[in-house]
């Protein structure tokens, strides 16, 4: 299987840090998203434009949370994606709740304050910092209630959830994300970084 990423893309990285802790072997290919026949060529094989792709023979799959599922099920065994229904939905909630909520509010601040300027796209809008900033604390405070009572997200141990909900947080520092004042999360997200599949995906992103 092959993986067209960007260490930068933290929806990359969700589908990077499931195939290092399942064990899986991935060829990986990365876009350059600068680079106009890059896009091009990621166009032809996602119509979004957008990593991570996976490709598996002639099967071609995006949308991160969906492609972190399907390298789950090629592990028989596997913990971080559940069987029983009740405990794979509750899984799926996160993802949805990741991909829906969470990560596009950050996204807002991440363009602002890192990639606007990269982009040649100007200074940052202190109107969408500011909605940005609204709107994650809005997420933090669900999720900081969440994790008051419990290590992982969803059962005993780390599953998927996390790995959607944690990888979006690589810019924490980058972007100067708001969420000292979120005791749990800052807790849960040190276990996170204390997992092979964090360190091994790790990069250093450029300040804002």
């Amino acid at each position: 299987m092959r993986l067209y990423h960007h260490p930068m893309s933290s929806n990359a990285r969700r589908a990077l840090m499931t195939a290092i802790h399942l064990g899986l072997p991935l060829e990986l290919a990365e876009v350059d998203l600068m680079n106009a026949d890059d896009r091009r060529r990621l166009a032809e094989l996602n119509p979004n434009g957008k990593v991570p792709v996976l490709a598996d023979g002639a099967f071609l799959l995006w949308e991160s949370c969906a492609i972190m599922q399907y390298l789950a099920e090629q592990v028989p065994g596997q913990t971080i994606y559940p069987q029983a229904p009740q405990a794979r939905a509750d899984v799926n909630r996160w993802l949805f709740w990741a991909a829906q909520h969470f990560a596009p509010a950050i996204s807002v601040l991440a363009w602002e304050r890192a990639w606007k300027g990269m982009t040649g796209n100007g200074p940052a809008d202190p109107l969408e910092e500011a909605r940005g900033e609204r709107d994650l604390h809005e997420c933090a405070v669900v999720l900081d209630a969440h994790l008051a009572a419990r290590s992982w997200l969803s059962g005993d141990d780390v599953t998927l959830a996390d790995f959607a909900v944690a990888a979006p947080l690589m810019y924490s520092e980058a972007v100067r994300l708001p969420l000292a004042q979120y005791r749990h999360i800052e807790m849960w997200f040190a276990r996170v970084r204390q997992l092979r599949a964090w360190q091994e995906t790790d990069v250093e992103l450029l300040p804002g």
